[in-house]
């Protein structure tokens, strides 16, 4: 069924195009590897050493797919490629921001301290990261706990009842698992569910071409909105100052600028932000049609438009946005704990009135003389 839906609305060959898409992923250079990197290559020019031997030298320090890459370039550059159309040749290994910045710092003879301002943004983007995984894993761990303790449970329920016939036997969550096997049916229907949730997003963001609506509708939901527009901010705020200051032509500085929030719904407004400010609205309207910026962020936009410092403002004001991105995070996870809890509390207090009604049915039966 599914194959004939989309054989239906794709086409058979572009069905398959799709799930490529989804589920093959570029080697691309850890997040990890780029502050380093971006840094030394641009201390090194910055001190005079020639472009050829600055390669050579941090291609030596880094590993894996980062020294491949680097190598890569430097035979391009030795080559007499310059190095905007090596790492251009080599794209697949490196952010599309990168890329595209090293372009204009090239042009503008601004390349060490392009790549030191990379440095600072990836360095940013790493601590958003650590700190998203780091408040997020307690909530994960109670989730675990919580599968694996209902596991426990009908396992050794069925362990106490092996013996009684499966219609007699005492089910306390009603699903009819008991023993080994219920538990083995119990975590494949969890962790499967978890992963089909993994797997449709993936296809759907990346094969289906839906992260516009996806992340609209989660920018929606309380709290988890709150804090992916957070964290979406931080990173245009970073983008397009950096953008700014290495000389970027304004059209592309907003498309850069709104991809790097990793965010579908903003990097879908770029054409009507760039579309407004081509068209002489001022930057912070430009914003404001998007309803995707919050007041409080505009009126920040405004006073940098007044004085003519609106990169500057951004750069000045982003450990503030970081900060913002870290509170809302901190509610996001705050709200995931207690939902999971409440569903551990539910479930108790199901187990309670199931197993209370059950000895009440138990009791009832004796008196009438059933048993």
């Amino acid at each position: 069924m599914l194959m004939r839906l989309c054989s239906r609305y794709c086409g058979g060959n572009d069905f398959f195009l799709i799930f490529k898409d989804a589920l093959v992923f570029a080697p691309q250079i850890p997040l990890k590897q780029l502050p380093p990197l971006c840094r030394s290559l641009g201390t090194m020019l910055d001190s005079g050493v020639s472009l050829l031997e600055a390669l050579k030298v941090v291609a030596k320090q880094q590993q894996g797919l980062t020294t491949t890459a680097l190598t890569q370039i430097a035979t391009d550059v030795r080559k007499g490629s310059d190095l905007a159309s090596a790492f251009c040749e080599h794209g697949q290994y490196f952010p599309e921001l990168m890329v595209d910045m090293i372009a204009v710092a090239e042009q503008t003879g601004a390349l060490p301290e392009v790549l030191k301002g990379l440095s600072d943004h990836y360095e940013n983007l790493l601590r958003m990261r650590k700190s998203f995984l780091g408040a997020i894993a307690w909530p994960v761990f109670q989730l675990l706990a919580a599968i694996f303790v209902i596991a426990g449970l009908i396992l050794v329920m069925g362990w106490i009842q092996g013996s009684t016939a499966v219609e007699n036997r005492f089910d306390p969550l009603g699903f009819g698992l008991f023993g080994e096997t219920g538990a083995l049916i119990w975590l494949t229907g969890c962790f499967g569910t978890l992963a089909a949730i993994v797997f449709g997003y993936f296809v759907a963001v990346r094969g289906f071409k839906q992260a516009k609506a996806i992340h609209t509708v989660l920018l929606a939901v309380p709290v988890v909105g709150n804090c992916l527009r957070s964290f979406a901010i931080a990173r245009f705020a970073w983008a397009y100052a950096l953008t700014q200051q290495a000389g970027m032509e304004i059209r592309a500085s907003l498309e850069a600028s709104l991809k790097a929030t990793g965010n579908g719904a903003f990097q879908a407004a770029a054409p009507q932000v760039i579309a407004g400010v081509m068209a002489g609205e001022e930057f912070a309207d430009a914003l404001q049609s998007t309803s995707l910026f919050p007041e409080q962020f505009l009126q920040m936009v405004r006073v940098g438009e007044r004085s003519g410092t609106v990169p500057e403002t951004l750069q000045r004001l982003s450990p503030q946005f970081e900060e913002d991105a870290r509170r809302s995070l901190t509610a996001l996870t705050f709200a995931m704990g207690w939902v999971i809890w409440s569903m551990v509390a539910a479930l108790i207090i199901f187990l309670i009135f199931r197993i209370m009604l059950t000895y009440i049915d138990m009791i009832n039966k004796a008196a009438n003389g059933e048993f």
